[in-house]
């Protein structure tokens, strides 16, 4: 089957890696003298415009049989808030092939994806058809708005670390030197002192459940948040279904013990860590927290959330 390759390519991503990534790839793809065309975002969220654009115009859905035309293959090439955007402007049925060039890379880490671009490149080249993969589907009742997530959904201590992240003046800087997990980890030990316990409710599998003190609230899919932190070791993306991990707020030393645990591969078995598989979950807070959704923050508000799975199309 012929192929006519779509690369999005994200600049930006990673602090500028996005762009020698997708230098690279072009390279690649001029020396095979492949049929391409590249297209670049330009400002924060562009890349939604472009998934839109190209989904009404050259992108349909996967189809074996089309043999007498090029099949029009769409190339992400960005980090996990490039992902996010483009997932939610494309139906299910367009398979997306991704090389990953953010900061975290988290959904590239669950799929072992984090070998070179070139290896990358090689590997969607020489696949035939595409794979189904569970991502977050998170329905808010408040807005009524529905959005599909590839990582995770977090409200608490995740949420307010991710948001004073992507505000901090260090993060670029850090970015450019290769250093982006010290930004996270200078951001982390800052508002982990400062988030305090907050009331939630959880209905899943015909049960209740109660939290006066949610510390940290995470809705995933896979084992991975925060750029390698491994929160639900049990998660598959392979799998329907949502996992949601809750941990209660705790005296501060007994924190750092749960680090230290999380370092282990042990937290799991703290009383203090809680944890929820289901194929349906609706998860309320009852004060205002941040919230984010595969890195992209939210200001603070009161959430009502539907977390379900839906299947995705990709190219690996």
């Amino acid at each position: 089957m012929k192929f006519h390759y779509y690369l999005l390519i994200n600049p930006a991503a990673g602090g500028g890696k996005g762009q020698r990534v997708g230098k690279q790839i072009i390279s690649l793809m001029e020396e095979k003298q492949l049929q391409f065309t590249v297209i670049q975002t330009k400002y924060p969220s562009h890349e939604a415009e472009i998934a839109s654009e190209l989904t009404a115009s050259v992108l349909f859905s996967w189809n074996a049989k089309e043999d007498s035309v090029s099949f029009p293959l769409l190339i992400v090439i960005g980090g996990d808030g490039t992902l996010h955007q483009v997932i939610n402007y494309l139906t299910s049925q367009i398979p997306i092939a991704y090389i990953p060039a953010g900061s975290g890379n988290d959904f590239a880490r669950s799929l072992g994806f984090l070998q070179s671009p070139a290896k990358i490149l090689e590997d969607i080249l020489q696949t035939s058809k595409p794979r189904k993969l569970s991502v977050l589907s998170c329905y808010e009742k408040n807005s009524d708005i529905h959005s599909l997530c590839v990582n995770n959904i977090g409200v608490g201590l995740d949420a307010a670390i991710v948001h004073a992240t992507n505000h901090s003046a260090a993060k670029q800087q850090l970015n450019i030197y290769k250093l982006n997990a010290l930004s996270y980890v200078k951001t982390a030990l800052g508002v982990l002192f400062r988030q305090k316990g907050f009331p939630i409710s959880i209905e899943c599998n015909h049960q209740t459940y109660y939290f006066e003190h949610a510390f940290l609230c995470t809705a995933t899919n896979h084992p991975y948040f925060g750029g390698g932190v491994k929160i639900a070791p049990m998660a598959n993306v392979y799998e329907s279904g949502v996992e949601l991990v809750v941990v209660e707020r705790l005296p501060m030393l007994k924190i750092f013990y749960l680090i230290i645990l999380l370092g282990l591969q042990r937290h799991v078995n703290s009383k203090y860590f809680h944890r929820f598989k289901a194929n349906r979950i609706h998860l309320k807070t009852f004060s205002k927290q941040f919230l984010q959704k595969d890195g992209e923050d939210s200001s603070k508000a009161s959430y009502d959330f539907i977390l379900s799975s839906q299947q995705q199309l990709f190219w690996f």
